[in-house]
């Protein structure tokens, strides 16, 4: 293995190797494949090669993650669900596991792969920043989540955008499905600091290393028992804050975690990622100031889900 940089640690969940290993690296299945058919991976300190190795939780995981191969990023052609675009940016109805930039591990398959194949993105020089190659990007998804997210096209409209997130000028509606023990009929607001978990160093936590502030409005949209003593909830989150997995560990602090969160949460046979989805961004457009509204319909798989566990559907979001 190489010794270039320090590899990355992991505690493992149930599951098979690839699977598992893709959520908590953030990377594509294909990548993760790679990384363990080049015996970059160790289980318990040994080094496997078998991408459907089962895990039974627990096990320690390490990953050397080698340098990319080429010397940029690609330009691919990758479809995408466009829900608005101009000469200063484009909004992009993100699918579930697409990682949003390049980063260590990860240099394909990515939005901004995708958008290089429709047009040059600005400051494209910066593959070898902290945190990865990131043209444009102003803010990210979640590698499962899916929705709403824009990308700037021009320096210009990059700094607008960019101020218009930190200085708290959008706003952000999300929908997620919360498995636990939700009670509450009424909205919830969560004032709780986040930061890096202590010893889990890939997971956030209430409290943590280094917190900063992060708040959160929930609003119950349905609920319904499901049969064993706990209530799941369709969810509206508003996060009035953009810290890393925010609404997850959230969520997950008041007991409901989003359903299929196999970081905060846990697996679920009713779908295979975690159920978040960004509907709503309303913010500033970067060249008029006028407000910008985007909406990326819920997706089939929550809806699914939602039903699958015998919840109703509110009133227009069938319409969606």
């Amino acid at each position: 293995m190489s010794d270039a940089s320090p590899p990355l640690q992991f505690t493992a969940a149930p599951g098979r190797l690839d699977t598992v290993l893709s959520v908590l690296a953030g990377a594509s299945r294909s990548q993760v494949a790679a990384w363990i058919g080049g015996g970059h991976v160790q289980v318990g300190g040994q080094t496997v090669h078998k991408a459907s190795l089962k895990l039974r939780g627990g096990e320690s995981l390490s990953v050397d993650v080698p340098p990319p191969a080429p010397s940029q990023v690609e330009a691919e052609n990758v479809p995408l669900d466009v829900l608005y675009e101009d000469e200063f940016m484009i909004a992009v109805n993100k699918p579930p596991g697409m990682v949003t930039h390049p980063a260590p591990g990860v240099y394909t398959g990515t939005l901004v792969n995708a958008l290089l194949g429709r047009f040059a993105l600005p400051q494209q020089e910066g593959f070898d920043e902290e945190g990865g190659y990131r043209p444009g990007i102003v803010h990210r998804l979640d590698r499962e989540t899916s929705g709403v997210i824009v990308v700037a096209k021009t320096v210009q409209a990059h700094a607008r955008l960019a101020a218009s997130f930190k200085d708290r000028e959008t706003r952000k509606l999300y929908l997620a499905i919360a498995a636990g023990s939700w009670k509450a009929d009424h909205p919830v607001q969560l004032d709780a600091h986040i930061g890096r978990h202590p010893i889990q160093r890939q997971r956030m936590t209430v409290g943590g290393a280094n917190p900063r502030k992060a708040q959160t409005v929930f609003a119950p949209l349905s609920a319904h028992p499901d049969g064993h003593g706990r209530t799941l909830a369709l969810i509206r989150a508003a996060p009035r804050t953009g810290r890393t997995h925010q609404i997850r560990v959230h969520l997950a602090h008041l007991g409901s975690p989003i359903l299929g969160d196999t970081v905060y949460g846990r697996p679920s046979e009713l779908i295979g990622r975690h159920a978040l989805h960004a509907q709503f961004l309303t913010l500033p457009h970067p060249a008029t100031g006028q407000p910008l509204h985007l909406h990326a319909p819920a997706p089939d798989d929550i809806i699914s889900a939602w039903i699958a566990v015998g919840g109703n559907l509110p009133i227009g979001l069938e319409r969606d």
